[in-house]
């Protein structure tokens, strides 16, 4: 038993790096939420920033800029008349569905509201 627990106790814990760098991007205040907003199709700014009460204008335009250079949310501009710019998923971003519906799952399960 000694030599399991000295086994035990020489090993070094490491973090996935994967999941370190996924934690860091997602874990941003807003981007999470913003993402899985976006689940449910193509949005307008304004669209957006009326579903997440409480995020300011340059928040919310930040935090799609870095969504887009990351390729996980396309900016589509229609020239109208009216010209019309909405925010989508881009395939990378619709692939986090299964992982963002496995959180919301897991929090209504284990969090309190």
């Amino acid at each position: 038993m000694d030599m399991m627990r000295e086994a035990a106790e020489s090993d070094e814990r490491v973090c996935d790096a994967a999941l370190a760098r996924a934690f860091d991007f997602l874990g941003k205040r807003w981007s999470g939420v913003l993402l899985g907003t976006l689940l449910t199709g193509p949005a307008g700014f304004s669209e957006l920033k009326r579903a997440l009460s409480g995020i300011s204008d340059s928040m919310l335009s930040e935090r799609l800029s870095e969504l887009r250079r990351a390729g996980l949310v396309e900016r589509r501009v229609d020239e109208g008349p009216p010209v019309a710019v909405t925010y989508e998923l881009t395939s990378a971003g619709l692939a986090l569905l299964p992982a963002l519906r496995e959180l919301a799952t897991w929090a209504m399960e284990n969090l309190p509201a």
